[in-house]
Parts: C-alpha cells; structure tokens; sequence
C-alpha cells in the first residue's frame, strides 16, 4: 500500500528549529519528486520546497529559501525538511507528496501522493 507520513511537527518558539520528516512506503522512491506544502489556517496550500529523484535538484519558494532545506535518504525512504529561523507565519499545517518523474512538477494538482500533515507552530 503506498503511503507518505509526515512527522516531526510541534511548538517552537520563533528563530527556532524543525526537522520534518516524510517516510514513504509502497514505492521505490528513487522514482519520485517529493515535495513539501504548507497550509495556514484561512489560506491556501502553497509549495515550498521539492527535491527531484535521482539527481536531487531543489527547489524553494522565495519565503524560505536560506532558511529552510529539503533532502532525501533513498536508501530509507524518507524526505527531510530542515527548518531554522523559524517565524510565526511559518505556523501551517505540512505535507509532502510525491509525484512520479524525475523533475519537480510545476504544479501541485501533478502529485500523485499526499500524506496527512504535520501540525508546525511557531509561537512564544
């Protein structure tokens, strides 16, 4: 059965760090674009982040580029989401997914697989 979890959300307090965590089962991950979304209470499910399989190129929405860092174990079937400088609106509800190809797909609607979140809430 294929299946993403996300794992490694919580409370941190701004300027903070996060280490998300995307597990995969079900599928042979080298095959697959893995991408991290957020959504905040109210608005819409943005993209921030993917890495590409095999080549792992990366891409970052402006808002956390040098702050937040995407990369993959192939070898244990997990995606990270390395997240520092932590901000109150960086408060979301995150998902990874994943898409079937090699290149990062320009479009959310691409992915084929999405897991259940992870609650990151930034506060003091």
């Amino acid at each position: 059965q294929l299946q993403l979890v996300e794992s490694g959300g919580g409370l941190v307090q701004p300027g903070g760090s996060l280490r998300l965590s995307c597990e995969a089962s079900g599928l042979f991950l080298d095959y697959y674009a893995i991408g991290w979304f957020r959504q905040a209470a109210g608005k819409e499910r943005e993209g921030i982040a993917c890495i590409a399989g095999r080549e792992r190129s990366t891409q970052y929405v402006d808002s956390v580029k040098g702050r937040f860092t995407i990369s993959r174990d192939n070898a244990h079937s997990t995606v990270y989401l390395q997240m520092n400088s932590l901000r109150p609106q960086d408060t979301a509800v995150y998902y990874c997914a994943a898409d079937l190809g090699p290149e990062c797909p320009t479009a959310s609607i691409s992915y084929d697989f999405w897991g259940q979140g992870t609650q990151v809430t930034v506060s003091s």
